[in-house]
C-alpha cells in the first residue's frame, strides 16, 4: 500500500504491440532565436494524434522504499488519462479527467474519489489534468505562450523561464533545438527546500511521431530525494479503448 500511495502521488506532481522506432538526432545546435519563437515551436510540437497507447516500466526509489512495475497508460487526449500497474497481477487502476479522478486497488480492496483540490492537499500545489498529461507527453506544465518568457541557452537548449516567476517557485524549460520537446522542466520553491525535476534523457520517432522513450521524475522534500522512472516498452497511436471504470462492490474508501 506504501508504495502504491507513493506511486500515486508521483504521478501527480506525475499490453500494446511495439511499434518500430527510430532514434532522434541530437546534433542539431540551437540557434539565436526569441523566446517567443522557441516558446511557439514548443507548442506546435506538442502531441497531434487523438489518442495513445503505452507500456512502461516504473521504478520507484525513495531511500526507504525501493519498487517496480510495469504500467499501461491509455489516453485520449484533452479528454481522458487511464493508467494499470501490474505486478504479476493488477496492482491499481486509476481514471484521471479534467474533472477529477477515481482509483482502486484489487489487492487492498480500497478505493478514492475526488476532484483535484485534493491533490493540492497531498502535494501542497495547484494542479490540473492538462499539467498531468503534459508530464508524459514531454511538454511543459504550464502554458508558455501564456505569459512573456526569457530565453538563454545552456548545454545547448533553450530555456524558457517567465519573466515574472510566481511568488512561491521558480520554473525553468530546457527546450531541444532539433524537436522543440522538453529536454527538462525544473520547479524550485522559493525557499529552495523543494525541488521538482522532470527529465527526459530520450525521445524515439514512432510513425512520424516524435515521443518520450524516458521519463524520469526527481522531488526533493526537506533534504528526502524520491526518484520515479518511466522506460517506454511500446507505444501505438489513435486506438480505439474502452474508457469505463467501475468500482467493485465492496471495496473501502480511504483517504490518501
Amino acid at each position: 500500500m506504501r508504495f502504491i500511495k507513493y506511486f500515486i502521488a508521483f504521478v501527480f506532481v506525475f499490453t500494446a504491440c511495439k511499434t518500430k522506432k527510430t532514434l532522434i538526432n541530437n546534433t542539431i545546435i540551437a540557434k539565436d532565436y526569441s523566446s517567443k519563437k522557441v516558446a511557439k515551436k514548443h507548442v506546435s510540437a506538442n502531441f497531434s494524434k487523438k489518442s495513445l497507447e503505452a507500456k512502461y516500466r516504473a521504478d520507484f526509489d525513495n531511500g526507504k522504499l525501493k519498487q517496480n512495475i510495469s504500467v499501461n497508460l491509455k489516453m485520449i487526449k484533452d479528454n481522458v488519462i487511464l493508467l494499470k500497474g501490474t505486478k504479476f497481477i493488477t496492482v491499481f487502476k486509476l481514471k484521471i479527467t479534467p474533472e477529477g479522478l477515481g482509483f482502486y486497488s484489487p489487492i487492498n480492496k480500497t478505493y478514492f474519489q475526488g476532484d483535484f483540490s485534493m491533490l493540492k492537499e497531498i502535494l501542497g500545489v495547484d494542479i490540473d489534468f492538462f499539467q498531468l498529461q503534459n508530464l508524459f507527453l514531454g511538454q511543459s506544465l504550464l502554458d508558455v505562450t501564456n505569459e512573456k518568457q526569457e530565453v538563454f541557452i545552456e548545454n545547448n537548449a533553450y530555456v524558457l523561464s517567465p519573466k515574472v516567476q510566481d511568488s512561491l517557485f521558480d520554473i525553468f524549460f530546457f527546450i531541444n533545438p532539433g524537436h522543440f520537446k522538453l529536454e527538462k522542466q525544473t520547479v524550485l520553491s522559493a525557499n529552495k527546500k523543494e525541488r521538482l525535476d522532470v527529465f527526459y534523457p530520450s525521445y524515439s520517432l514512432f510513425k512520424g511521431v516524435v515521443f518520450p522513450s524516458k521519463i524520469n521524475v526527481s522531488a526533493k522534500n526537506q533534504g528526502t530525494v524520491s526518484q520515479l522512472n518511466f522506460t517506454l516498452k511500446a507505444v501505438e497511436f489513435n486506438t480505439d479503448f474502452d474508457t469505463r471504470f467501475v468500482i467493485p462492490n465492496g471495496y473501502k474508501k480511504i483517504k490518501l
